[in-house]
């Protein structure tokens, strides 16, 4: 299963009251390829996709449309699903129902509200968004329709922080991130943060490699050993902040905690002397078990909910 699918599968369970499927149809609506007065097509070889369509389309418009779906042979075990609608009066509603023009599409921020703008932008990436394997490349993308729609994107991105650059390939108007910090930032915003946990351990692994690499007669276990207590260290934090649980921690391990997510290809140690007040390896190891045990506790506390 590719990272792209891995990311529809986690930002799909998000879009879970009728305001966010709301604003998550209508940014698969606007940036699909097709969009005419005459015809409108939607397509994805995403099986999460296939199965999220229908539960979208009955929560906006109930029955008043109905897509004629085809699932389309790609090859070997490749399909896709395709949904098309030829109806005028349907297309009508829909551009009724979102305020399209199918000649001028670009974003309305009034079909987005009570806090849907990261539903929307779930949608856009379900319509025309993609992303390379991060143990490959670090590489997120959105293949839009229109330059209207590709600069609307850029600036939406831009008002929450995130840029990006701009190209033209094969007729579709390129957005696409390459920074790693901004594609850990989009994931999270699109409700993918189990998916930018997992980009976040990669980048240590690379990182701790590269280190490796540039040290001469590195014992390769004791890197891996540092590597995975890292790692288990960080997704720790991330769990206590996603709980928003961070500010019951201690001062000490609060520091800690922070210096650890700011620094993690550093060995004990080395976080140590970074302290406001440093303490040995030892000190810093017993630190963490703090750390992990109210981090296991919180998992227990979600496990029981």
């Amino acid at each position: 299963m590719s990272f792209s699918n891995d990311v529809r599968e986690e930002i799909a369970r998000s879009i879970t009251d009728r305001d966010r499927q709301f604003a998550c149809l209508y940014g698969i609506l606007l940036y699909s390829r097709i969009f005419t007065q005459e015809q409108v097509v939607l397509q994805s070889e995403s099986p999460v996709f296939a199965r999220l369509m229908p539960m979208l389309f009955r929560a906006v418009f109930r029955t008043e449309l109905q897509p004629d779906v085809r699932t389309i042979s790609r090859g070997g075990d490749q399909s896709m699903v395709s949904y098309t609608i030829t109806d005028a009066a349907q297309i009508s509603r829909i551009c009724e129902v979102y305020h399209i023009r199918p000649e001028k599409r670009e974003i309305r921020l009034s079909n987005l509200v009570n806090n849907s703008l990261s539903a929307f932008l779930a949608g856009v990436f379900f319509g025309c968004g993609s992303m390379i394997d991060p143990n490959k490349e670090y590489h997120l993308e959105f293949n839009t329709p229109s330059e209207l729609l590709c600069s609307d994107l850029q600036k939406l991105l831009g008002s929450i922080g995130i840029s990006g650059g701009q190209l033209l390939r094969k007729n579709m108007y390129v957005l696409y991130l390459k920074d790693s910090e901004h594609i850990e930032d989009t994931l999270t915003y699109m409700g993918a943060q189990q998916c930018t946990i997992a980009l976040m351990n990669i980048k240590i692994r690379k990182d701790m490699r590269n280190k490796a690499n540039r040290v001469r007669n590195c014992d390769e276990a004791n890197i891996n050993k540092v590597v995975g207590a890292a790692i288990r260290q960080i997704q720790d934090i991330q769990w206590i902040t996603q709980c928003g649980q961070l500010e019951a921690l201690s001062p000490e391990l609060q520091e800690l905690a922070e210096l650890r997510l700011e620094n993690p290809e550093l060995s004990l140690k080395e976080l140590g002397e970074l302290l406001s007040e440093p303490i040995g390896r030892s000190g810093v190891n017993h630190r963490f078990q703090k750390i992990a045990a109210f981090a296991e506790e919180l998992r227990k506390r979600a496990a029981d909910a």
